[in-house]
């Protein structure tokens, strides 16, 4: 029985150079003997400084790129079967890190219809598809309108809501908040966080933002094409002087623990959030005070 949606094993691959002629001049390894196991309804994030290999594996799962060696099998087909291409593509959908390079409309339903309709997908049930998507990303009430007048954050959304009118079993998100502020990240990542948690879609996160992994299920840490870390948000980010060798901070909640530990204070490892301090604290008081507020 498959228990895995995807499943990487002992996964290499080389980008290779070649000079005006046409020869290989050089090559460089991007991953090196990479393996992953995601369940399906899974939240997986994947962590890594720039030029970890973090990109590089996401492309794997939806065979933009194929291992050199090892193998990816995604939903039961081996990415390496070019009979399977269609099938993998549909199980794995996948969001870039700049949203217009993926909206191609001039309204927004448009453009979340385009997949389902080269699908072949039937009129009627491509505008279900649409309305169903931008409902669950929150970007129903914005179908009538051009592309270009949203926000980083909304266009996003919009390019994740194309993603899921295909009906993709796993949605794999490359890097999707890398190029919007704060306020647009959130918007992202809470419709990644919905579609999961509300739908039963499989969620790859890659991303350097710390903040934004904290409520994934499992996490993995990447450092010059290997995973060197995994385990749960805490876990991880209970590794601060780890994480800072392969050049990586934690939330900023995490590292004021981790300090206030330094200085003697009885907490945890790995707090996660500011609501999880302050209750830390509160117990310390209480037990120092006699229980006072």
């Amino acid at each position: 029985m498959q228990t895995e949606i995807v499943k990487g094993t002992d996964i290499t691959y080389e980008y290779v150079h070649y000079d005006e002629n046409g020869k290989v001049d050089f090559s460089e390894t991007a991953l090196r003997g990479v393996s992953l196991d995601v369940r399906p309804g899974q939240f997986i994030a994947i962590l890594g400084h720039n030029g970890s290999g973090k990109s590089t594996l996401a492309k794997q799962i939806n065979a933009l790129l194929l291992p050199s060696t090892g193998t990816m099998v995604v939903d039961g087909h081996d990415t390496k079967d070019a009979s399977k291409l269609w099938d993998i593509r549909q199980t794995a959908g996948m969001v870039f890190q700049n949203p217009d390079n993926q909206i191609i409309a001039s309204v927004v339903e448009e453009d979340v219809g385009f997949g389902p309709e080269n699908m072949g997908v039937p009129t009627k049930e491509i505008w279900h598809r649409v309305k169903r998507s931008l409902k669950a990303v929150g970007m129903w009430e914005k179908r009538g309108e051009s592309p270009n007048r949203l926000s980083g954050g909304q266009k996003q959304r919009v390019a994740i809501a194309g993603v899921m009118a295909m009906e993709p079993k796993c949605i794999i998100l490359d890097e999707p908040t890398a190029m919007l502020d704060p306020g647009g990240r959130k918007e992202v990542i809470d419709a990644a966080l919905e579609l999961n948690r509300e739908r039963g879609i499989t969620v790859i996160l890659i991303t350097h933002y710390m903040e934004e992994v904290i409520k994934a299920d499992r996490v993995l840490v990447m450092d010059r094409g290997k995973v060197v870390l995994t385990g749960t948000p805490r876990e991880v980010f209970s590794k601060v002087e780890l994480l800072r060798k392969y050049r990586l901070s934690v939330p900023q909640v995490t590292q004021l623990g981790f300090e206030l530990q330094k200085a003697g204070l009885d907490l945890p490892d790995g707090i996660l959030t500011i609501q999880e301090l302050v209750t830390e604290l509160k117990r310390l008081r209480g037990g120092s005070d006699g229980n006072q507020d």
